[in-house]
């Protein structure tokens, strides 16, 4: 109801402009093709034109069609700082123009928060996150978080989507201390138990935009770690403290339509870091490879697949550095057991079903809370899903038979821009089975 009831509104709001232009008016809908003469913007308040602008795939002169609009609302969206965008196109006096309404978000939040690290709901972290988002309505990003409870950490970043307006290069920096219980077990074996380590890290990412696709960074860092003992392998230098510069660099490749879940378009990421430079006989290299794929079924399931790696090398890699399954990487089957090696790899495959598309929800009946912090896009889809994986150490043979594999069925739901959760059932090639509740989703 309040889907048709926002229609309804962008509808009138188009007819009375064009009828207020002249009576020569029309809106167009279902099946058409249009020269674009005028592109107009309405709703952004706070946000900058050419934050909204820099999004679009298409022009002045170009020709669009519903699909392509359909495509590029869910572009802006992606930009996660408005809770509604509706691209419209309509003619008036000969002249065809594409119309951009949006519902920018609330964008500060000095709010507590409660997460789960590393997707364990049993690893609370608790804390205050201060986000000012969209920051003088240029889509600049500046955070600060105080994190307690598991692995408790403080945080500053602060991101710039251009320095350089004209050579689309942008800034991001990010500070951090985290005092955190050891990954490895490797590590642990080693120690005789378990212990924290504390990371401090500095880095600084400048990047350049090649086009609405494409995107090259170059980073550089500091990371300070803080180990209870000297061992070898707990620590990457002759010390018990490791302090490494680190360089690199990365390049993306991204036509997704909408960031926070994906129905059409690539995603492919390459990076490598430089750690240590054989600075205190430091000098190990780290490189993480990611596509994926989404298209549409029929235009209404969605197909994904993705195949991901992490590789280390070098003089010796720490047991902190190494890669992981059961942290950040999961693979859903086998969701609480801890993989380690050198490398790892990565498989998924993924059927989404939708049950509820693009329920537009608006709570501005509620006192006191702001409008813009009570309006939401509420999706939910049906899942099966696949995963496998395995992680190695080097030097290591890898079969088919290493690999874990799990599948499964769940419902992910979509609160956008603020959040995504799912429930889902999985077993693993031993029929051992498991319930997941997980916050995100899972590519």
């Amino acid at each position: 109801m309040l889907k048709i009831t926002y229609v309804i509104f962008l509808f009138l709001t188009v007819s009375i402009y064009c009828y207020c232009q002249s009576s020569d008016s029309l809106l167009f809908s279902g099946n058409y093709s249009i020269k674009v003469d005028s592109v107009k913007l309405t709703g952004n308040n706070i946000t900058k034109k050419d934050v909204i602008i820099r999004e679009l795939t298409f022009g002045i002169g170009d020709t669009v069609n519903s699909k392509i609009l359909n495509y590029n609302s869910e572009r802006v969206y992606s930009l996660g700082i408005f809770t509604r965008v509706t691209l419209i196109a309509y003619r008036v006096n000969q002249c065809n123009y594409i119309l951009i309404s949006v519902d920018e978000s609330w964008y500060i939040y000095p709010i507590p928060f409660v997460n789960f690290e590393d997707r364990d709901w049993q690893k609370i972290a608790y804390g205050l996150n201060f986000l000012l988002k969209n920051f003088r309505g240029q889509n600049e990003t500046l955070s600060a978080a105080a994190s307690f409870g598991y692995d408790p950490s403080f945080s500053l970043s602060y991101n710039k989507p251009y320095i350089i307006r004209e050579q689309n290069i942008y800034l991001t920096l990010q500070l951090s201390y985290q005092n955190v219980i050891n990954k490895s077990t490797f590590a642990e074996e080693l120690y005789g138990g378990k212990f924290n380590q504390k990371f401090i890290n500095g880095s600084i990412d400048i990047g350049k935009r090649l086009d609405l696709f494409n995107k090259i960074d170059f980073f550089t860092g500091f990371d300070y770690v803080d180990n209870p003992v000297y061992i070898k392998g707990i620590s990457a230098s002759n010390e018990r403290i490791d302090r490494q510069v680190f360089i690199g660099s990365s390049f993306t490749y991204d036509t997704r339509d909408l960031a926070q879940f994906p129905s059409r378009g690539i995603y492919a990421f390459a990076n490598a870091q430089f750690n240590g430079l054989n600075i205190n006989n430091i000098d190990y290299q780290v490189v993480n490879i990611d596509f994926r794929k989404y298209f549409k079924l029929d235009s209404i399931i969605i197909l994904k697949f993705r195949a991901a790696s992490r590789l280390t090398f070098g003089k010796l890699v720490p047991y902190y550095d190494f890669s992981y399954f059961g942290y950040g990487e999961r693979i859903r089957g086998y969701y609480n057991e801890e993989m380690e090696g050198n490398d790892s790899y990565l498989g998924s495959v993924e059927l989404n079903y939708p049950i509820i598309k693009d329920l537009n929800l608006n709570f501005n009946f509620v006192p006191i809370i702001p409008n813009s912090l009570l309006s939401y896009r509420f999706e939910m889809y049906a899942e099966l899903f696949t995963d496998t994986g395995v992680t190695r150490l080097s030097g290591e043979p890898i079969n088919i038979n290493d690999f874990d594999t799990g599948y499964g069925t769940g419902l992910v739901f979509l609160v956008l821009p603020y959040s995504q959760f799912s429930i889902e059932y999985a077993f693993n090639n031993y029929g051992h089975s498991q319930i997941i509740f997980g916050l995100g989703t899972s590519f």
